[in-house]
């Protein structure tokens, strides 16, 4: 009985509010014990009446919600790979503390010190004992079974991350790729909400890739799928991140676009942007995000390059999988009315419009969407005791 009530939970949770009759269609169980678990979930406090379903012509059902007033917290961790951010979140997605958010790159040798750092500073704003568990989000080829990043070597803490942190905090931890957690995320709280078959793209300093296919995260084989950065559509003879030439990555990327404007500055172009060059060389992602918006011409051209060749890699995703929607989330989705026209030319010029023509493009509008991907990797994962000794059969 335990794993129907973390089952009902974990339902509630990702949609709510719920009637019982919603809960058995959706978990596969019986009514009877639905209403069962449901009546003694209400009894401990863990779930509350949310009001009555609309009518439809008999009596009109119960609605039920989470009470996150009674349920344990949630440590968020989203991690790119230049900053992080940190919050604690409760079962309705509220933060329970200010989101703290860190310049950490995680090729320095100090990234998982200041990472540690960073919690501890949002652990240290409420009471520890109310957290049941932390949820990671992190670029690289992450083995969401072992929590594994085998993008590191195997004597780092960046490589075995989940174990590192259960040491050191001692709760459980969960660690999940970025742009897997941000496509679960969008498929139950944003644009794909609904949608059987999306293709959720995480334009940051890279670009990443989760496949929602048939109402689940696509892993492939090996649980990698979905590396989309890495598909080989550049003409320019550039080497990627990876090692290899030709990758996407290079031209659709907000990297690509920081280079592409700070060697436009160096050449002595006229930008708002030349006021934005840290002391060291650098241009922030944000600044240049928010110089397009702006109106600033180079930070438009810079933009407007990476969304043609965003385009030219949607193309090729409708080709393969024919998707109901395309998302633009993460980072630059803010850019949204610079890149769209960018990427429809590139759609329209290399695909064909039999497939593309039902398949519709759009960019999420949902507020730190990788924190929230990190909190559903937590609720996912959570297992009976997450009840904290609160129900027994």
């Amino acid at each position: 009985m335990d794993s129907l009530k973390l089952s009902i939970l974990k339902r509630l949770y990702f949609s709510n509010p719920q009637s019982i009759a919603e809960l058995s269609s959706t978990i596969g169980k019986s009514v009877p014990n639905i209403t069962n678990s449901v009546n003694k979930l209400l009894q401990a406090g863990l779930i509350e009446h949310a009001g009555l379903a609309a009518s439809t012509g008999g009596r009109r059902a119960a609605h039920f919600a989470p009470n996150a007033d009674k349920l344990p917290l949630i440590l968020s961790v989203a991690i790119d790979q230049y900053y992080t951010s940190v919050a604690v979140v409760d079962f309705k997605n509220h933060y329970k503390t200010e989101i703290r958010t860190a310049a950490i790159d995680l090729k320095s040798p100090e990234a998982y010190t200041d990472l540690r750092a960073l919690i501890e500073a949002s652990l240290s704003e409420i009471d520890r004992k109310l957290v049941y568990g932390m949820g990671i989000s992190i670029p690289g080829f992450v083995d969401s079974n072992s929590g594994k990043n085998n993008s590191y070597p195997e004597d780092t803490p960046l490589y075995d991350l989940k174990h590192q942190l259960e040491r050191d905090f001692g709760v459980p931890t969960y660690v999940e790729n970025d742009s897997s957690a941000i496509a679960i995320a969008e498929h139950h709280f944003g644009k794909a909400k609904d949608v059987r078959n999306a293709m959720v793209i995480n334009l940051n300093w890279g670009v990443g890739l989760g496949m929602i296919i048939d109402n689940e995260l696509y892993r492939g084989h090996s649980g990698y799928a979905g590396e989309f950065s890495h598909i080989p559509l550049s003409n320019l003879n550039k080497l990627c991140s990876c090692g290899k030439k030709g990758c996407l990555e290079v031209e659709a990327s907000l990297v690509a676009a920081i280079d592409f404007a700070l060697e436009r500055l160096q050449s002595g172009e006229e930008s708002s942007l030349k006021h934005k060059i840290t002391s060291d060389g650098r241009l922030s992602g944000n600044d240049l995000l928010d110089a397009a918006i702006a109106g600033d011409q180079l930070a438009m051209e810079a933009i407007n390059r990476i969304g043609y060749m965003l385009g030219k890699g949607i193309a090729t995703l409708i080709h393969i999988i024919n998707p109901q929607k395309v998302i633009i989330s993460g980072r630059g989705a803010k850019a949204q009315d610079i890149l769209l026209p960018q990427i429809q030319s590139a759609i329209l010029e290399f695909s064909i419009q039999r497939l593309s023509k039902d398949t519709t493009i759009e960019f999420s509008n949902t507020d730190h969407i990788q924190l929230l991907g990190s909190t559903c990797i937590c609720v996912l994962n959570a297992d009976k005791s997450i009840y904290k000794q609160q129900l027994t059969d």
